[in-house]
């Protein structure tokens, strides 16, 4: 049978690879389906040998050796024949291009798009840190365990007190229009006098903004420090302030009202009576001793950056120093 299969696959002479391959299998009475089972290849491909087809499937080595095993199936000595199957390479067609112009310029605009981008927001949150967050006044701004601040409450105290006699004076006189100011003649009047007045500003801490304006004052009632000793308030409940350096004193009861806020000077002392609980802030506390119904109180625990923070709970009759 296979020397009639081998005669039938050449009896024409100029047939094809393909043509042979198919006369071959139909001559076996194989299907497409049954080859390509056989040799675990798409029965496209089967379809296309047979055709003499080679466009489209894997060349060189690849398609030589699915016509080798094709033939070996089928029964067939091919070998020889193969050297004459052309791999065709398939034809490059060009479906589009870009000029070199255009891929520049899309390339550039690309990187200018990221550039611009970025600087959009690096720019204004730069700007927003440099300028926008910082506090300009901060440079009217004390920090209250700084040396300036003490040397000026020591040295603005005795000219408050010639200033206010002057004053007095003044005002009991009567001064003609055209006479010269008294002013001029005490020291330190005249530059007050010509310079609009400006207020003495310091900060419980360093870079604390100014709770001196309008809406702090119209948040709670403001005591005005006395220069020297007294007693503030009434209560059962005493708190005892000795300077013994100028420092800031607030004080404010639990109702809102401040029993102190500003200045003291140096070696003084203040006594704060009250029944409510207190919050007490007391700068350039290293040169402050307080007593809380007669006992010590030790600001060590209280206090950072020079500056003392403690609240006097009252409870049951007692009044005790606690943090916050």
């Amino acid at each position: 049978m296979e020397a009639a299969l081998s005669s039938q696959a050449t009896e024409a002479p100029q047939a094809t690879i393909g043509q042979r391959l198919a006369a071959a299998r139909e001559a076996r009475g194989w299907t497409i389906d049954y080859c390509a089972e056989t040799l675990h290849l798409p029965r496209n491909v089967l379809r296309k040998l047979e055709a003499d087809e080679h466009l489209g499937i894997d060349y060189a080595i690849y398609l030589r050796s699915y016509i080798t095993n094709y033939g070996r199936l089928l029964g067939l000595s091919i070998e020889a024949e193969i050297p004459r199957v052309q791999a065709s390479e398939p034809q490059l067609v060009s479906t589009g291009g870009v000029s070199r112009s255009r891929h520049l310029l899309e390339r550039y605009a690309r990187a200018a798009t990221y550039v611009m981008f970025t600087a959009v927001i690096v720019v204004p949150v730069a700007w927003l840190g440099i300028s926008g967050a910082l506090d300009h006044n901060i440079s009217h701004l004390d920090p209250l365990d700084a040396a300036p601040v003490a040397a000026s409450v020591a040295a603005s105290s005795e000219p408050a007190a010639s200033t206010a006699q002057v004053a007095d004076a003044t005002a009991s006189k009567p001064q003609p229009l055209n006479a010269p100011s008294v002013v001029a003649g005490v020291p330190g009047l005249a530059a007050a006098a010509s310079s609009p007045a400006q207020p003495l500003m310091a900060s419980i801490m360093p870079g604390l903004e100014d709770r001196s304006g309008p809406a702090a004052s119209a948040a709670a009632p403001v005591a005005a420090p006395a220069a020297g000793n007294g007693v503030v308030g009434a209560g059962a409940h005493s708190l005892d302030v000795g300077l013994a350096q100028a420092s800031w004193v607030e004080v404010t009861a639990a109702d809102g009202k401040r029993l102190a806020y500003g200045l003291l000077p140096a070696d003084s002392t203040k006594t704060f009576r009250s029944d409510q609980d207190l919050t007490v802030r007391i700068g350039n506390a290293s040169g402050a001793t307080v007593k809380l119904d007669g006992n010590p109180v030790a600001l060590d625990a209280y206090r950072h950056a020079n500056v003392a923070r403690f609240r006097v709970a009252v409870q049951g009759g007692s009044a005790s120093a606690t943090g916050f």
